[in-house]
């Protein structure tokens, strides 16, 4: 007889997906790799601290206080309605972002970077007004997009990423299936267009 795994095994698993892969990660690990792609890496990875100042550790800094004032339960919000208070945060903090590379003329594959993150943000704003679209894989799958055209197309076997976030995602049902195929959508295409059309 074949073992499978308890409930209680995959739920542990998924939950250490879910927060180990959560959007403020992937965001890190992205701007670093994108920031390290440039011809001068030191100089990128400067530009990328940047872009995790503005676009993971202010946003998650706004999380954590929003968690102490009891806006949300938890650093995922889980509530479609709370992330309709989030993400116009979340935005403004990206922008400010992009204003400061502009004005410090930061390499235009950096400025693509933090411009595609908040192009995404702004498509998934509108149909969180409605419908609880994944962030999680709508990240992870703009990330995998955006190091896929800094570092060639290779990277594209790593796609599968996205597919194991969205099982945690599903697993712990914070999403169904149709809300992260349709992150991992809006996240790889708007992302992918708007950083090629910028950074190049």
């Amino acid at each position: 007889m074949t073992a499978t795994a308890s409930p209680s095994t995959e739920n542990a698993l998924a939950r250490r997906i879910t927060d180990g892969m959560e959007p403020r990660n992937v965001i890190v690990l992205v701007s670093l790799g994108v920031g390290l792609a440039q011809h001068k890496p030191l100089a990128g990875l400067a530009w990328a601290l940047e872009a995790i100042v503005f676009a993971a550790v202010i946003p998650m800094a706004y999380i954590k206080y929003g968690m102490r004032r009891g806006m949300w339960a938890d650093r995922h919000i889980g509530q479609r309605q709370r992330r309709m208070l989030l993400i116009p945060v979340i935005m403004a903090s990206v922008a400010t972002g992009i204003g400061l590379m502009i004005w410090f003329d930061a390499p235009k594959a950096m400025v693509a970077l933090v411009v595609a993150m908040l192009a995404t943000l702004a498509v998934l704003l509108p149909v969180t007004a409605f419908w609880k679209i994944s962030v999680h894989t709508a990240v992870a799958g703009g990330a995998l997009a955006m190091l896929a055209l800094a570092w060639g197309p290779l990277v594209w076997i790593a796609y599968p990423i996205v597919a194991v976030i969205a099982w945690s995602r599903i697993s712990l049902r914070d999403h169904t299936l149709g809300q992260t195929l349709a992150g991992a959508a809006a996240g790889t295409v708007t992302a992918g267009l708007v950083f090629a059309a910028l950074g190049a």
